[in-house]
């Protein structure tokens, strides 16, 4: 693998990971979407709500750090495609802007007839983004995006067999991973009717995204002869095999009951989509456009692989930390301490208080340290163990928010 690569990887990774964490969160609107009328509809709709709120914001970090470090390595390659894919890519922003506005609306609704509009606009958008965004990775695969400033068909680039396909494709899989993990959820609450709901849409969306990738396939061997040979010769072909064996796995899973290992093969089969996508297209990127000819110079690409490494420090742990409570059910409704209960008022021990004042203390040190070198200092030198003391001190901050966080204890008080 050349350093050209090296970046390429790295936005796969963020797209397995937008994929698999930005797609459950449109899939959960879309179930809100068509959730119905009546009591039942409402309690559906509450779930998803409820289980969307810790992680919807941070799902969207990884579209951000797809787009910087796509632009930062392969300038030309984002500049063709931003320019070529204008139309599905503003519809794309419009979803995410308007799902965000419809979530924050939510909570200040006051008749059901304004929470129905609320939650119609959240569940369109939440079908428009992912549609959209497919749509551009079937403009890409079918090669109908030139290299050159809008030098592709501004309606033909993404109204084509391969975007409309893989397109539904990205719609289907996020309710299908929306539902696999909601019916782990209602399974951890106690609503078993909920679980029940959500495993029979489990195991619908499911078999629905395995037949529209079957279909998929035949439709990329005649619109996208590259990656759709690419996906049918080793490695592109290992990765497929891979997804369909998770997928399959998931259903029997579902069936069974074992949501917390079907969460992990649901992650598994559509992060593997994005996986055999890349390889089956390597090292081509648009036509006539390689990955070492994209690429950004050497230092760009060394400077941009070091603040990678340096993000992935402060990143990793943070969303290690969120998702783990979110797991744990730490920020279930039925789970909250009402005010006033003993529970809320008990005493933290003081090893934890003492730990977590000590922590928090050399972190916000380490923060001042570590900025001071960076921008007060100018050598290299100095700059470099800057990044280290910022390290440390995000390193630090998580561990002083860990003892509580982890161990079923309320947040010390000062």
């Amino acid at each position: 693998m050349t350093l050209a690569e090296l970046p390429l990887v790295i936005v796969l990774v963020g797209l397995a990971a937008y994929t698999t964490l930005g797609g459950a969160d449109f899939g959960a609107g879309m179930w809100q979407l068509t959730a119905g009328r009546g009591p039942a509809a409402e309690r559906l709709r509450d779930h998803a709500n409820h289980a969307l709120a810790p992680v919807w914001e941070a799902n969207h970090v990884w579209l951000v750090f797809v787009l910087t470090v796509a632009w930062t390595a392969y300038p030309v390659l984002v500049g063709a495609v931003a320019s070529t894919m204008v139309v599905p890519l503003s519809l794309a922003a419009l979803g995410v802007l308007a799902r965000g506005a419809a979530y924050a609306l939510h909570a200040g609704t006051r008749t059901p007839g304004e929470r129905r509009r609320v939650d119609a606009v959240f569940g369109a958008a939440s079908v428009l983004t992912p549609f959209a965004l497919g749509a551009v990775v079937g403009g890409v695969v079918s090669m109908r995006v030139p290299v050159g400033n809008a030098a592709g068909g501004l309606w033909t680039s993404w109204l084509n067999p391969s975007s409309l396909t893989i397109g539904m494709l990205a719609v289907v899989l996020s309710s299908f991973l929306a539902a696999v993990h909601l019916a782990a959820d209602a399974g951890r609450v106690g609503a078993p009717d909920l679980e029940r709901r959500f495993r029979a849409r489990a195991l619908a969306s499911g078999v629905l995204a395995g037949v529209i990738a079957l279909g998929g396939l035949v439709v990329l061997r005649v619109d996208a002869p590259v990656v759709g040979a690419g996906l049918l010769r080793p490695p592109g072909l290992v990765a497929l095999v891979l997804s369909a064996g998770a997928g399959l796995a998931t259903l029997g899973l579902v069936a069974a009951r074992r949501h917390g290992a079907a969460r992990l093969t649901a992650t598994l089969a559509v992060a593997a989509v994005v996986a055999g996508w890349g390889l089956a297209q390597r090292p081509v990127l648009l036509p006539g456009l390689t990955v070492d000819q994209a690429a950004a110079p050497a230092p760009t690409l060394v400077g941009l692989l070091i603040a990678v490494a340096g993000g992935a420090v402060v990143l990793a742990p943070s969303l290690g930390l969120l998702f783990t409570l979110v797991l744990r059910g730490r920020f279930d409704p039925a789970t909250a301490t009402p005010p006033g209960h003993p529970e809320a008022t008990r005493d933290v021990p003081a090893p934890t208080r003492s730990h977590t004042r000590r922590s928090s203390v050399a972190a916000v040190g380490l923060l001042v340290a570590g900025t001071g070198l960076l921008t007060v200092a100018e050598s290299g030198q100095a700059h470099a163990v800057g990044v280290v003391v910022l390290a440390a001190a995000a390193a630090t901050g998580v561990a002083a928010a860990r003892p509580w966080s982890l161990a079923g204890a309320d947040p010390p008080r000062p």
